[in-house]
């Protein structure tokens, strides 16, 4: 009986030419990965230090402008034109210093946050804890009805409401709750920081 010997089939491009003898097969590839690893790396260390010497010079300069355009700003502001002498908030004493700006008028805030409800009133979808509404009890899923005179329809008339308080002022709510039940809550807004 004759035997048959399995070879395993030889992958494409490394077929033996007939009548070569077997030998050690030549790997080609690996020294183009080398070569291509080495180049990779070298061209992220070039591009990352163009990079970095790039974004030193753009925030120099950056800084530079911006420094540069406030002072202009500042020098244009001082030198309106008819006027001979310098603005009496830049004129003062000589040695002292000069006075610092006026802040900004304080804004009352609630410390909720609402949307429109698909009846008349502002939906509370949030409560900020701690916050003047989380203080006077309202929950998550209460309709703001009213705000002390003001009736409330929409998230919107509720935001003008509350701007047009005075932050420490006692103002009266008037609540929906989700059970349906209404309620008449004191909440003392407080102060935007």
């Amino acid at each position: 009986m004759e035997q048959t010997a399995l070879r395993p089939k030889p992958m494409p491009g490394r077929e033996r030419a007939q009548g070569t003898a077997p030998g050690p097969a030549r790997r080609t590839h690996g020294g183009r990965r080398r070569r291509r690893r080495l180049t990779t790396v070298l061209s992220g260390l070039f591009v990352g230090t163009v990079l970095v010497l790039t974004g030193v010079g753009l925030g120099t300069v950056g800084a530079g402008v911006i420094g540069m355009s406030k002072l202009a700003e500042l020098r244009h502001q001082t030198q309106e034109p008819g006027a001979g002498k310098p603005p009496a908030a830049l004129a003062a004493p000589s040695g002292a210093p000069p006075a610092p700006p006026s802040p900004a008028p304080a804004r009352a805030t609630l410390g909720v946050e609402a949307v429109d409800d698909e009846r008349p009133g502002a939906l509370v979808v949030g409560i900020h804890v701690p916050g003047p509404g989380h203080s006077a009890g309202l929950v998550r899923g209460d309709v703001l009805l009213a705000f002390g005179s003001a009736r409330v329809d929409s998230a919107a008339d509720l935001a003008r409401a509350v701007a047009r308080a005075r932050p420490g002022e006692r103002v009266e709510l008037t609540v929906r709750h989700e059970s349906g039940g209404y309620q008449q809550l004191t909440v003392v807004p407080g102060v935007v920081t």
